[in-house]
């Protein structure tokens, strides 16, 4: 299993692969669909210690220049961007992204991911849009 993480340096993030099965955090599925006009949702699963830490959901297939579309606050408080929301339980140690009237642009490489100082976590999600 692969798992990617990015590096934060003076603002340039940068990718490495990372070969273990133990990165603490998970996307549920990295591959997602939804229906033209309708929605989806993504659930990013994290290891117990991250709870407070800020989550972010960010588009592009190119690590460096991925841009977040919403970001958390560090609290369980759902943030709401345009069509685009983001959601943690810090108790179930899972945070949901919900893309809301979808269109056929949407479909995209996007990124679960967790701030922190140094290192931003991150996994690759794939979401395509169904006729």
């Amino acid at each position: 299993v692969v798992f990617h993480q990015a590096m934060e340096y003076g603002g340039d993030r940068h990718m490495y692969l990372c070969f273990s099965g133990s990165y603490p955090l998970r996307a549920v599925s990295n591959a997602v669909s939804g229906p033209l006009r309708g929605s989806l949702i993504v659930q990013c699963r994290y290891d117990p210690g991250w709870e407070t830490y800020k989550k972010w959901w960010c588009r592009g297939a190119d690590w460096k220049k991925c841009h977040i579309l919403v970001i958390t606050n560090g609290s369980e408080e759902e943030v709401k961007s345009n069509q685009v929301s983001i959601k943690d339980n810090q108790k179930l140690h899972t945070f949901t992204v919900t893309m809301e009237e979808l269109r056929w642009n949407d479909a995209d490489t996007y990124w679960c991911g967790i701030e922190k100082s140094a290192t931003d976590l991150g996994v690759e999600v794939k979401v395509t849009i169904d006729p």
